[in-house]
């Protein structure tokens, strides 16, 4: 009996030992705070950074298409970074071969549809002009960055642009030129802008390659032509090889910076017959450069006129 008894004692303590921890472990769970649910009163919490991105996917889409001035800066925001981007992936193609005008080609291929994306359709005349086996030096209109686009449009094997030496140093842009073999003259020192010229003339009749030049030296938003600088043609004589002009029509029917307007559009790019140099010299390239001024000029009045672009 008396093992039956402490028996029964034992197992008494026992139990009350395990009800007890029973009551500490629920007290312990009734003390903890429940877990935050995203629904409350059956709707969902959404945080300030969610609240932000559902303003900016609101708010940008309805900007761009109320806002004029707004879609201009996105557009060219865009253009900016595409082509840095189309750069990236340019780069290491081109580096396959290092630095040779041949690159050109590869940069061009790259370039061609961007014209898509803006909806910009771009009418090519006259390529026939550029059926002449000699080196040449083209002269082309400059208005804008989106020029770039008129340029891969038509740009002949082995020519490559003359460019200000700024251009060098802008990243993965300024490598891909350098790959491409583009021709940098810094335009602040008329030595060296000389030398580089020299240079140039000799490179074009040793390796047959072709020179882009935009005389009128900076982009011009005036609906016109600036005076032409003297140093393309220049060039041209001291290699005696012709100068082929190439005009692009005006862009205002679409694209206007002072008023922040970038729409869908249409662009002409006609390239005018050589003109040439053999036998000129030095004495007449002021004429020379009147000469191919006043063509291009006319022509592009006469294609800025078609499009119904104001003048």
């Amino acid at each position: 009996m008396g093992g039956v008894a402490t028996l029964r004692r034992r197992i008494g303590r026992g139990c009350a030992e395990e009800v007890g921890r029973i009551q500490l472990n629920t007290a312990f769970i009734e003390k903890e705070e429940p877990q935050k649910s995203p629904f409350r009163d059956g709707t969902m919490e959404i945080s300030l950074g969610q609240w932000l991105l559902i303003l900016f996917l609101v708010v940008v889409p309805l900007l761009y298409e109320w806002s004029a001035t707004f879609k201009y800066f996105c557009k060219m925001g865009f253009y900016n970074g595409y082509i840095l981007f189309l750069a990236v992936l340019v780069i290491p193609v081109c580096a396959l071969r290092g630095r040779n005008v041949e690159n050109m080609k590869i940069i061009r291929s790259m370039m061609l549809h961007v014209k898509y994306l803006y909806g910009i359709k771009i009418d090519v005349r006259g390529t026939e002009n550029f059926n002449i086996k000699e080196p040449y030096v083209v002269v082309s209109n400059h208005q804008s960055s989106l020029d770039l686009l008129g340029m891969m449009e038509v740009l002949p094997d082995r020519c490559v642009p003359i460019a200000k030496k700024e251009l060098m140093y802008m990243g993965t842009v300024g490598l891909a030129c350098w790959l491409g073999g583009i021709i940098f003259i810094n335009r602040k020192k008329t030595d060296d802008a000389i030398s580089v010229m020299s240079e140039a003339a000799h490179t074009m009749l040793r390796e047959d390659v072709r020179v882009w030049v935009f005389p009128e030296g900076t982009r011009n938003h005036s609906g016109s032509m600036l005076p032409f600088k003297r140093g393309a043609f220049h060039l041209a004589v001291q290699a005696q090889v012709p100068v082929i002009p190439i005009v692009m029509s005006s862009y205002r029917d679409f694209y206007s910076k002072k008023e922040r307007r970038f729409a869908t559009g249409r662009c002409t790019v006609q390239v005018l017959p050589p003109m040439a140099t053999r036998g000129l010299s030095a004495d007449d390239v002021p004429a020379l450069t009147d000469r191919v001024r006043q063509a291009m000029l006319v022509a592009f009045e006469g294609l800025s006129g078609e499009l119904g672009a104001p003048q």
